[in-house]
């Protein structure tokens, strides 16, 4: 049986522009001379997941992982290179992204789940589950600058979760809110990426949640695939890294 894939990335490079403090009449004098510095995020990578996997990205800070998930979730375009998902829909479970504060938690609910490609009513269809399960309470018809980063939260994980995509990406929130709420988004996450059509990338820290949930990890260093692999030699090995560094 020939092997499928959802996502296929390939030659990824993604670079940002350095912009370095300085006074707005020192940039103007400077402005004709003034070089542009870019920062190299992603440097050339290529990898591929298989339809229904798992794949944990890790890696220390600055190595280039939510820089790649941001770039499959389309927020960033690529310098050059390609990201094929196969016509797959998609999420990206990130606090922090895709609110708007003037606007209700009711009223993001639909406008995240159109910008997810859902129809209106089909959103329509899953919003009272969305609802219950954030457990906003009032709130929900309040703007949502006035929420706390718990109910935030709550609110982006509830909407990725009730409004199920083909591939899932995870940006270190397998679990928010208070003690029992952490609970239950846990034991949603793990149900929802245990359907085997269901494909998953997670960036995470956690030795334990990657090797407990993922069927592959890719070890990013410094915007480079450093290792690609089975979760338990992969992760042994960047655990040793890390020591010595």
């Amino acid at each position: 049986m020939e092997e499928q894939h959802a996502i296929e990335v390939t030659d990824l490079v993604i670079s940002y522009q350095n912009l370095k403090k300085t006074s707005i009449k020192k940039s103007l004098l400077h402005f004709k001379r003034r070089t542009i510095d870019r920062f190299v995020a992603v440097k050339g990578i290529s990898f591929y997941v298989r339809q229904g996997e798992i794949l944990g990205i890790i890696g220390k800070n600055g190595s280039g992982k939510s820089t790649t998930l941001n770039a499959l979730a389309g927020i960033f375009s690529p310098d050059s290179g390609t990201i094929d998902l196969k016509g797959h829909s998609i999420s990206l479970l990130s606090i922090g992204v895709g609110f708007q504060g003037e606007m209700t938690g009711r009223e993001n609910i639909i406008l995240s789940g159109m910008l997810l490609g859902f129809s209106e009513e089909q959103v329509h269809a899953k919003e009272q589950d969305i609802i219950d399960f954030a457990e906003l309470g009032d709130f929900i018809d309040k703007p949502v600058r006035t929420y706390s980063s718990g109910m935030y939260s709550k609110l982006a994980f509830s909407i990725t979760a009730i409004l199920e995509t083909d591939i899932m990406l995870i940006d270190e929130v397998l679990s928010v809110g208070d003690q029992k709420f952490k609970k239950k988004s846990y034991n949603k996450m793990k149900s929802l990426i245990s359907n085997k059509d269901r494909t998953v990338v997670i960036v995470s820290h956690s030795i334990d949640t990657l090797k407990q949930l993922c069927d592959t990890v890719m070890w990013m260093h410094e915007g480079q695939i450093k290792k690609i692999g089975e979760p338990g030699p992969v992760l042994d090995e960047y655990v040793k890294f890390m020591e010595k560094s």
